[in-house]
């Protein structure tokens, strides 16, 4: 049951206004009302993504997903925000949002309020709607490496074998390894953050590209 809360199919919580800067910033990592899952937001090829990023309980399955070929996959890492665009004239992103208390998508917003909370609203066939508040545990994603490689590809892939040969810097101590994944940041992938870029999982990056 408590997949249910990775999705925002629960009564919306309070709103907060809108300021400057980072308010209009939906990107980060976000932990959902009752704190057992945090959900990495991210801009890939355009639009908004969301996937599991923590659990409080590890090892989550999508058990209540009606195909029968992934009720048995990780919801670390699963897809719950699905291709957001942004709302012309508001600071909105509408989408699809995955409830995996059912496994059906339903239609969906995100709406930043203020800089440290998303308001997650969904609705069933247009009504029923409901929500909740998510509150932000991670700094804003620059655009997803993913993006700049796709756009930059013509002009890096001559200039990659320049910076290849580097096997001085391999040479480090053992313990730098950990250490250096130990502090790996949103959208880098490491020991203390195993899902990193979100728009890399495969179930993103074979619909946003």
């Amino acid at each position: 049951m408590r997949l249910a809360i990775y999705t925002g199919i629960i009564l919306a919580g309070g709103y907060v206004g809108l300021t400057p800067a980072l308010a209009a910033d939906p990107t980060g990592d976000w932990r959902v009302a009752d704190g057992v899952a945090n959900i990495r937001v991210a801009q890939c090829n355009g639009s908004m993504w969301g996937a599991v990023s923590w659990e409080k309980q590890p090892g989550g399955r999508d058990e209540n997903n009606p195909d029968v070929s992934k009720k048995n996959r990780p919801t670390l890492g699963m897809a719950t925000l699905i291709n957001m665009k942004k709302t012309a004239g508001a600071e909105q992103w509408e989408g699809q949002v995955y409830n995996a208390k059912d496994g059906q998508m339903y239609s969906a917003t995100i709406t930043p309020a203020g800089t440290d909370q998303l308001e997650i609203k969904g609705c069933v066939l247009g009504f029923l709607c409901g929500g909740e508040t998510w509150t932000r545990v991670g700094p804003p994603i620059p655009l997803s490496t993913a993006n700049a490689m796709a756009k930059s590809a013509p002009k890096t892939t001559g200039a990659a074998p320049k910076t290849a040969p580097a096997p001085a810097a391999a040479a480090a101590p053992a313990t730098a390894t950990p250490k250096s994944a130990a502090a790996a940041k949103p959208g880098q992938k490491g020991a203390a953050d195993p899902v990193g870029d979100i728009c890399l999982l495969p179930e993103i990056a074979g619909l946003a590209h």
